[in-house]
C-alpha cells in the first residue's frame, strides 16, 4: 500500500485567488490570510474533490491531507480542519495532518504546489509538483495514478 499526501493550499483549495481578491479589497493588509474565516471560505480547485474521492477509494492507497499552518492566522488550524470536514466528511478529518515541515513525514508520494519551503525538498518519496508542466491539473495527477 502506498502512502500518499495531498497538500491543501493551491492543490485542493484555491488559496492564491482568494489572496489576490482580499489584497484588492484591502491593499494595506499584507497578510489577508490572517482574517478569520479566510481558510474555511476557500473554493476547491477544479477536479480536486472528485480526485480525492477517487484516490481514497483505492485499496492500494493510504491517503492523507498534509498542510502547513498559517502562522499569521492561528485559526488556520481549525478552519483547515473544518474545510476538510465540509468537503469530505468527518472521517477524512482523521487523515488530516497539519505540519510545518513536510519532510518529516514518511511516505511514497507528496502532491504539492511547491517543491521547497515547507520541507518538501526533504520528503523521501516522489514529489508530484502540482500546477506545473508535468502535472498541471488533477486530470494529469490521476493519469499518473492510473499507471500505478
Amino acid at each position: 500500500m502506498k502512502t500518499v499526501y495531498i497538500d491543501m493550499d493551491d492543490v485542493l483549495c484555491d488559496y492564491s485567488t482568494k489572496i489576490s481578491e482580499e489584497k484588492a479589497k484591502v491593499p494595506v493588509n499584507p497578510y489577508p490570510q490572517s482574517k478569520p474565516g479566510f481558510f474555511r471560505s476557500l473554493e476547491p480547485i477544479k477536479g480536486a474533490l472528485a480526485a480525492v474521492e477517487e484516490l481514497k477509494s483505492r485499496e492500494d492507497i493510504d491517503l492523507y491531507i498534509l498542510t502547513a499552518p498559517s502562522t499569521k492566522n492561528p485559526l488556520s488550524y481549525t478552519e483547515k480542519r473544518l474545510w476538510i470536514e465540509d468537503k469530505f466528511g468527518y472521517e477524512m478529518t482523521l487523515k488530516l495532518i497539519i505540519c510545518s515541515n513536510k519532510g518529516l513525514l514518511k511516505g511514497d508520494i507528496l502532491i504539492d504546489d511547491h517543491i521547497s519551503g515547507r520541507g518538501q525538498e526533504f520528503f523521501e518519496g516522489k514529489l508530484i509538483h502540482f500546477g506545473q508542466n508535468e502535472y498541471p491539473n488533477w486530470d494529469a495527477v490521476l493519469k499518473h495514478f492510473a499507471g500505478c
